[in-house]
């Protein structure tokens, strides 16, 4: 028990938090540690995405556009949500395309499209796209996203991979052996070898596989031997065991080999994949990322 007369009010705050927020004992020195570590700005105390429930939600209009509608909390409906890889060049929807009606001329544009019908299909008005359900311009919103997106991944009702360079035909699907038409393509695909997706695979429930097309081409189960091979996680992980079976260095490798444009995120698109949450600090380099990473995975994990 900490005694009153030691602490100012700021870390008996502290203390309730993370007390009531950690799954299992922590002792009176760590949690002190923590203190001075706030401090000195090294640790910011934040929500945990368990608590994140703000979210934007995308529908097609009945004139075939798009909106955004805020949700909070159990206000959100059932959703979609899409996981790819992003486009070159600034062709991606952004936050500023949706509000001014703009960006159909991007490359990205199809995706979001395929996205919205795709819902439809499966009885959803709506549905989430990283690149433009968030303002990346507000840095508070950008940083709730990150430590969220975990969770909304795990949340949604459905979740489809959209695969821009696996391409088929019509005359693909007839054949007969069309499946090896695509499986070379499938397993070279860039979207094996992202940071993002990684915690996008995991954590949905119900994950879809398409081509550039649109076209279906199994689920998490039909393919979970081609996405063990090629991405070495384990066939018990895709399967939906609890993350926190697995230890720190094998989920570790599981990351090893894929990369995200910004290099601090190597770091911070493994939150979910660690059940903690970190502040972003873009500019401080990856090894400090990790550095801080790899503390807040000690002290969540009482190690």
């Amino acid at each position: 028990m900490l005694r009153h007369d030691a602490l100012g009010d700021a870390e008996l705050q502290l203390e309730t938090v993370v007390r009531r927020n950690h799954p299992s004992p922590i002792s009176s020195c760590c949690i002190h540690s923590l203190y001075l570590s706030a401090i000195l700005g090294a640790f910011v105390l934040q929500p945990s995405p368990r608590s994140a429930n703000n979210m934007r939600l995308l529908k097609i209009n009945g004139d075939g556009n798009f909106s955004l509608t805020r949700f909070i909390g159990r206000e959100i409906p059932p959703y979609a949500i899409l996981s790819h890889t992003w486009e070159t060049d600034d062709q991606e929807l952004t936050f500023q395309d949706m509000i001014r009606g703009a960006g159909r001329s991007k490359a990205g544009y199809r995706k979001i499209q395929f996205c919205g019908e795709q819902a439809k299909k499966d009885d959803l008005q709506y549905f989430w796209v990283d690149s433009c359900c968030i303002d990346k311009s507000s840095s508070a919103e950008l940083s709730e996203a990150i430590n969220s997106m975990f969770r909304w991944y795990k949340l949604a009702a459905k979740c489809y991979v959209y695969l821009s360079d696996v391409s088929i035909s019509d005359s693909d699907q007839c054949d007969r052996y069309f499946q090896r038409s695509w499986e070379l393509a499938f397993r070279q695909s860039r979207w094996f070898t992202r940071g993002w997706t990684l915690q996008e695979l995991l954590a949905a429930p119900s994950v879809d596989f398409f081509s550039r097309e649109g076209k279906r081409l199994g689920d998490k189960k039909s393919l979970e031997l081609d996405i063990y091979e090629v991405s070495g996680i384990a066939i018990t992980a895709l399967q939906g065991t609890p993350l926190s079976q697995f230890s720190v260095t094998e989920r570790m490798l599981w990351a090893a080999n894929r990369e995200t444009t910004i290099e601090e995120d190597r770091a911070y698109c493994l939150l979910g994949i660690f059940d903690v949450h970190l502040p972003q600090i873009y500019g401080e380099g990856v090894e400090s990322a990790f550095r801080r990473l790899r503390k807040e995975i000690a002290v969540f994990s009482g190690k």
